[in-house]
Formats: structure tokens, sequence, C-alpha cells
């Protein structure tokens, strides 16, 4: 590509159609070219390199902090967390930077070795036979 560009003075798109391209794939290698010489060729990763977790080291000691007060503390109406009422109060809090989903808030306290489990409801009975009735051995 750049040798076609730079002796053959072609267009982007018509080297592009010769070697089987976009036109703005032509443009990048060009500009790489021009940015970085003859390292464009070298390969390299595609992965970003800046920061794009939505919980930062700070913010994942403030989610951790928070998940010991009650939801009941910031203003809901529950007294059990859900991923979506702690992404939701993350936000609110100004923990994170926008509204992340509930998969988001599991995998960051995954990612801090804290497991996510819904919360049980434990149903007890007056009855004094309710061990007995709820047993394998009555079926």
């Amino acid at each position: 590509m750049i040798l076609l560009s730079a002796d053959e003075q072609l267009k982007v798109n018509e080297i592009g159609r010769r070697v089987g391209c976009q036109g703005q794939a032509v443009r990048v290698a060009i500009h790489a070219f021009h940015e970085k010489g003859l390292a464009c060729l070298e390969a390299g990763g595609h992965a970003r390199h800046d920061d794009q977790r939505a919980f930062d080291d700070v913010a994942r000691e403030q989610l951790g902090e928070m998940i010991q007060h009650s939801p009941r503390d910031f203003g809901y109406d529950t007294s059990l967390w859900t991923l979506d009422v702690l992404a939701q109060a993350s936000f609110e809090q100004g923990v994170t930077e926008m509204l992340v989903t509930g998969e988001t808030v599991r995998a960051t306290l995954a990612s801090m070795g804290m497991s996510w489990q819904r919360a049980k409801h434990w149903i007890t009975s007056p009855d004094p036979n309710y061990v007995v009735k709820k047993s394998d051995a009555t079926g």
C-alpha cells in the first residue's frame, strides 16, 4: 500500500481495489507509516491500554463499603441488595460515572473475591410438626 501510494501516486480507493481492501484501511496504513515508520509493520495487540473498568480502585472500595449497609440507608424501599439496586445506588452516590448493569456489579464483586447469591427467604411455621412434615420421610 505504501509503495503504491508513494511510487505510483495512486489514490486510496484504487490502492484498496488492487490489494483487496477498503480505502479507509489504506488510509489507516498510510497514516500509521507516517507516524511509526517501518515499525507499523510489526504485529501489535488490539487491546485497549487505558483503564476501562466501570469501578476503579477507589470505586471498588466504596462498593465494598456500600454493601455493608442496608439499601434503606440509601433511600430504597428494600432491605436486601440486588445487583440492579447496587448498580443504581453506585451511580446515584457518584461511585460510578455512568449507570452500569447488575452484571457489571456482579463481575466487579467477583473480581474482588466476593460471590453474589440471591438472598434466601427461610419459611418457618408455628406448627410443632413442621420439620417432620417437610422432611423427606413424609414424601
